[in-house]
């Protein structure tokens, strides 16, 4: 693999360097320009060759140390993410393993590859800067072509904000009923661990706990998919079908050969890590997934097969341009199909769903079960890169990676730690694109303009519906726009590519919010009625002599809890130790509503600090 790196590194410095050569001012062909400038982006390829041979070998360690991670029960076997861990955390309702699995995770990824990414920022930013880019952030955003990126992606998640703190509102209650006041506040965040998903970024594995209607119809294929005795090659079928059915190409013969849709069972470790392969001959295109039978990875394999779709469209483009018109469109185009497979009547005509109620209530149900999917991933698709772009230019220190990573967690998504977590962690390479080197706003920009796309081909079908019940299979209209698109490559401007499917250039989360309405005017009702406060207000990540807790935040409770420790002091003139004891009895009793998780490192710190001031 190394040698591999280093020989396309090799080729990548080869063809830049000749590009770089050409003055392209008085060009006339705007193409030939766009390849230029695509070839003498030379990413690490630039680096001098130590430092080449240096960064190859930190990303293949990183890589290394998380595809071969396992935690270890106390009596028995280790057992890996895939797909073991992730079983656990997405059907487990038992507080302590849920614990168990989510702290043995990063325990045992995170601390490792602390001291590698490090160095791997310096060298990363060297190659950046040797590209004439200020940092590696720098370069990631530059191929979206846009000096006002980052604040259209501000304003994008400010627009779909609102929906997500009453998502976030209505689960928090409804995990605060089944777990109880001592590990949910109906004033905090949310502990990291109780949502589904190792990283919190689907919620859709808790359905049962959130579900609004439960006597209604539920959309969940997964038990009618066991029962038929659906496979790994039927999902990729499936698909392959749907894709067909739009006027798309279906799959190349050497795709059903050498792609791995599932773990083998030969005992070879393997990387269970999700992705595409465009292997650039015009015929060998593949997935890797350890695929299992349920809904969850059905709609994974659907995204899979638009990445092949995609580098089947445009294999006949030169290189340099087989690429999305930019990474979110890539990410989009298999999740817009998806979005009709997810739908009641699609489900009902491939018999995974008998009978097919379109009451209120069976609605509401769908769009929560989407909801749990496409809004929970918003804020952490966001917040990944956020992370990222802060560390390369420098607004976090190395000696912060951990508190900075909960602060965003905190400020965007709303969880918290479930158990002191210390700088001696990293708990963001807990997440393979970290340690993988994959930029991740690319996820946030599909979780965008999917919905956009989505609305594009549903009108283009001839759909008069609500969005949200919009299936375009059979619908060779809609395949057209978007194999249109994807047969662009990259050879145009996204905006150019978004105005020919959407009919304008930007990016907008009103279709979004359009899919969402029936959901988001329930949830209000819902949250009102309950007397909800939305977000977090009273908290924020705290951190004390190397531990990262959640506390309470406000002036408010801060002082209040001051006034009264100084009124017992002096007026009943306990001795210390007793004062002491008083405090925990008070904070426990009196103030365990405002407190998030199950720690009582904050408590500590409130005592230190009031009693501090009264000395």
């Amino acid at each position: 693999m190394l040698k591999k790196s280093f020989l396309t590194a090799q080729h990548t410095l080869y063809y830049g360097t000749k590009a770089r050569h050409f003055n392209t001012t008085n060009f006339t062909s705007p193409l030939l320009k766009r390849m230029l400038w695509k070839l003498k982006e030379m990413e690490r390829a630039s680096l001098p060759e130590n430092d080449l041979k240096e960064y190859n070998e930190l990303l293949t360690n990183m890589e290394t140390i998380y595809n071969a991670a396992d935690v270890c029960l106390e009596k028995g076997p280790c057992i890996p993410l895939e797909p073991d861990l992730s079983e656990v955390m997405a059907s487990s309702r038992d507080y302590d393993e849920l614990l168990w699995a989510w702290q043995g995770w990063r325990d045992t990824v995170g601390q490792q590859l602390r001291p590698i990414y490090s160095r791997y920022v310096e060298l990363s930013n060297k190659a950046a800067k040797l590209n004439g880019h200020t940092d590696t952030g720098d370069s990631w955003r530059v191929v979206y072509e846009s000096p006002t990126l980052e604040k259209d992606l501000e304003q994008l998640y400010h627009e779909m904000k609102p929906l997500y703190l009453n998502l976030h509102a209505y689960v928090r209650r409804a995990l605060y009923h089944y777990y109880g006041s001592q590990h949910i506040s109906l004033r905090g965040p949310i502990p990291a661990h109780l949502l589904g998903n190792m990283w919190a970024q689907s919620w859709t594995n808790i359905i049962d706990l959130v579900i609004p209607f439960p006597s209604s119809t539920q959309m969940d294929a997964t038990m009618a998919m066991k029962s038929q005795r659906w496979t790994p090659i039927k999902m990729f079928e499936e698909a392959d079908k749907f894709f067909q059915s739009l006027g798309l190409l279906p799959v190349l013969p050497e795709f059903w050969v050498k792609s791995m849709l599932e773990k083998p069972l030969d005992g070879r470790e393997v990387s269970c890590q999700t992705s595409s392969w465009d292997f650039y001959n015009g015929k060998d295109f593949r997935v890797k997934q350890c695929t299992e039978v349920n809904m969850e990875d059905l709609l994974s394999v659907f995204h899979e097969m638009g990445h092949i779709q995609y580098f089947m469209q445009y294999k006949d483009l030169p290189v340099v341009l087989r690429e999305g018109a930019n990474p979110g469109f890539h990410e989009a185009m298999g999740d817009v199909v998806a979005l009709s497979v997810s739908t009641p009547s699609y489900l009902h005509n491939s018999e995974l769903l008998i009978t097919q109620i379109e009451d209120y209530e069976s609605e509401i149900n769908f769009l929560m079960s989407i909801a749990l999917e496409k809004v929970a991933f918003i804020p952490f698709s966001y917040l990944m890169d956020q992370f990222r772009w802060k560390i390369f230019d420098g607004r976090i220190s190395k000696e912060d990676y951990n508190q900075e990573w909960w602060n965003l967690r905190l400020k965007y998504q709303g969880i918290c730690p479930p158990l002191p977590r210390s700088e001696e962690d990293f708990d963001a390479g807990s997440k393979f694109h970290i340690p993988g080197n994959v930029p991740y706003i690319r996820y946030f920009i599909s979780s965008v303009i999917q919905f956009q796309f989505h609305e594009a081909v549903c009108k283009a079908s001839g759909f008069t519906g609500p969005l949200h019940k919009c299936n375009i299979y059979n619908s060779q209209e809609a395949g057209k726009l978007l194999g249109d698109v994807m047969k662009l490559g990259f050879s145009k401007p996204w905006p150019e590519a978004m105005k020919m499917i959407t009919g304008q250039y930007n990016m907008s989360a009103k279709s979004l919010m359009k899919y969402f309405k029936p959901l988001l005017d329930w949830l209000v009702a819902e949250n009102i009625r309950q007397e909800e406060i939305l977000g977090w207000p009273e908290f924020g990540c705290l951190i004390s002599d190397g531990t990262i807790a959640t506390v309470v935040a406000t002036v408010t409770n801060y002082f209040s809890v001051c006034f009264v420790l100084n009124i017992l002091k002096y007026a009943l003139h306990i001795k210390i130790f007793l004062f002491y004891i008083f405090i925990y009895e008070y904070i426990c009793t009196c103030m365990h509503k405002w407190y998030p998780c199950e720690t009582r490192i904050d408590i500590y710190i409130h005592i230190c600090i009031c009693t501090y001031m009264h000395m």
